[in-house]
Order: C-alpha cells, then structure tokens, then sequence
C-alpha cells in the first residue's frame, strides 16, 4: 500500500492540466508542491486523440454545465494534456525533491511509456473505471492501484475491484470522489468512505474537487488513508483546473490540518494522560468543610464533596456519614481514611 513519510495519509498534488502549457512552470509546481508537504506528484497521460477523436458533431460537444460548457472533448484535451516529452523531467524533479511520482493511464501505450518511466503506482480516473480490459492491463503490472470511483456505482466498483484481484493484484485503494468541478461539499457523502473499505476490504482515500480542506481533513477523520488535491503554483496562469486547484499556501493548510487530524485521532486510548492526568487534581473529592471534634460524627453539613481531588473518592461519602472523627479535623482538611472510626 502506498504510505506517507510524513503521516498516516498519503497526500498527492495532482498536477494534471496546471502548467501553463510550460515545462518550467510544471517544473516549479514540482518544486512548489513538496514545500507545501506534498507526498507525491500526479499525471495525467494522455494526448487528445488517445482519449477521444476529433469530432465537432453534438454527441462530443460539453454541455453538461460544467467549466469547460461549449468546447469539444477533443479540444478540451488538447488544451489540458501534459506533452510525454516532459514526464521523465518532471519525474526527475519529483525524485530529487524526496517525493513520489506517479500517473494516470488513459490507454495501453500511455501504459507502456509510464512502464519505461519505472513508475511505482497507478491511478485509475474515474471516468476510465469502467475500462475493465485498461484496469486488467493495468493491474497486471503488480503495482498500488489507486481508483477513483466519481462516476461508479457500487456494481462498477465491484467489477473494478475484481478486474484488478483477477490478475493477482490486491494492492487497491479506492478513492470516493465527487465528479464535479468544482464539487459541492453537501455531495461528498463522506460516511461512505468506512462503509467501501468494509465493503471492499480495502483501503479508502479521497480524490477531492471541493473548494477548501475541510472536506479532505473530515475524510482523514473518517479512515482516508489517501488524499488527492488538484495543486496549481498560481491561479493567474489559468487553465481548465484552475479555479478548482490549490495554491501552495493552501495546499500546505490542508496538509497542516491533515496532520493535525492525524495527531487527534490517535488510537483508542482510555487512559488519562498528559494534561488531563494533571488536572485529575481538580476533580470532586471528600473534604471536611466544618470543624470537627474528636469523636464527633461526621455529616451532609460537615464533610461534602468539592473540589480539589485530594481527599477520598466521593464514592465513599454515604459510607462515611455516621462515622466519628479519630481527632479534631480543621476545616479545608481532605478527608482520608486515618481520620475516621471504624
């Protein structure tokens, strides 16, 4: 399974189409994603006419009221492809800044050229999970599947699933994702995430689209072990995921928060540590709030239960009242068991 050197989640900056058509803006964004506490950088491989063809007729047309409303497929994609050529420096820089590199497939021959790149993961997008022969091709490779699963329903990811376990690949993690850009947070339907792993018997991530963190660090909450954020070095530069993609300075609050939601989660602990160990001094005790003679009884209006915790355990206060003082008790005097008859 694909783990994080710096937490429990896996946190990848998923570069896609945010380069400005420049390879030393990727580059940079490279540079920009690890100092923002990225894990690893994404890919999207693909060129326009290995994702569709082009065609102007309607059926290729965008009119789904989305960002990208009035284009065709075909010119979407080659506006937003990342040129093969770049992969192996943007790989490089991915490598040397300490971080994981890794890519999406849209065919076999963007299969085989990640292959010759030695990458050591792959991501399935949501739209292509139902490729059964691409996941089997895929999965053959014996390396962590991660799959978005935006578009499936629980028959399709079913089937994804087994496609990978048929060709002897277990290594699975799904990805709940909203396929909506930007998405609205009230259609993540984030309880999902630990109902899949048991599901499945896998592990579970998050590829989120949503404006913010707050979505991927509730995910983090509820078992993500993956997070997947669309990185861009500046918005100004544009592009089709632009307006959905995290600056580094917001990239790096959402690691942050991850990190910090990690660190609160814990494991099941009932224990009283730390501060609240401290503090167990503060809690409700038996103490004499009167004078008290020797041999005088002990009452309701003599001994009470108050705060500090110095005295006996307030548990014991019914089985005290009755009893007679073995000396004279000042006021203020936490009861204990040397100054009570028996």
């Amino acid at each position: 399974m694909v783990r994080s050197r710096h937490g429990k989640t896996f946190i990848i900056a998923e570069l896609s189409a945010n380069h400005g058509g420049a390879l030393e803006t990727a580059i940079a964004s490279v540079h920009a994603a690890a100092e923002a506490g990225a894990d690893a950088v994404k890919l999207q491989t693909y060129t326009a006419d290995t994702l569709t063809i082009d065609c102007s007729s309607e059926i290729f047309q965008i009119k789904q009221g989305t960002l990208w409303d009035g284009q065709t497929l075909y010119s979407l994609y080659s506006e937003a492809y990342t040129p093969w050529e770049w992969h192996e420096p943007i790989r490089n820089a991915t490598l040397s800044a300490g971080m994981e590199f890794l890519s999406t497939p849209f065919d076999p021959s963007a299969v085989e050229f990640l292959e010759s790149l030695n990458v050591n993961l792959y991501k399935i997008a949501s739209f292509e999970i139902v490729d059964i022969p691409l996941i089997k091709l895929v999965a053959a490779k014996k390396k962590p599947m991660l799959m978005s699963t935006g578009i499936a329903d629980l028959a399709t990811i079913d089937e994804a699933v087994r496609a990978c376990r048929s060709v002897g690949n277990n290594d699975i993690t799904l990805l709940k994702c909203t396929s909506a850009y930007p998405a609205p947070p009230e259609d993540a339907n984030l309880a999902t995430i630990p109902n899949m792993a048991s599901t499945f018997g896998v592990e579970v991530g998050l590829s989120d689209h949503t404006i913010g963190h707050a979505v991927a660090v509730t995910a983090v909450a509820l078992g993500a072990t993956v997070v997947e954020k669309h990185f861009i070095i500046d918005r100004s530069i544009g592009g089709p995921d632009a307006s959905f993609s995290m600056e580094p300075a917001e990239f790096r609050q959402m690691v942050d928060a991850i990190r910090t939601s990690e660190r609160a989660i814990g494991s099941v602990d009932y224990s009283v540590q730390g501060a609240s160990a401290k503090n167990r001094k503060f809690s409700r005790s038996l103490f004499v709030v009167e004078d008290v003679n020797e041999g005088e009884e002990l009452t309701y209006y003599n001994v009470r239960s108050i705060r500090p915790g110095d005295g006996l355990h307030p548990r014991y206060l019914h089985e005290i009242v009755g009893l007679r003082a073995s000396r004279s008790i000042r006021r203020g005097t936490p009861l204990d068991w040397s100054l009570v008859l028996r």
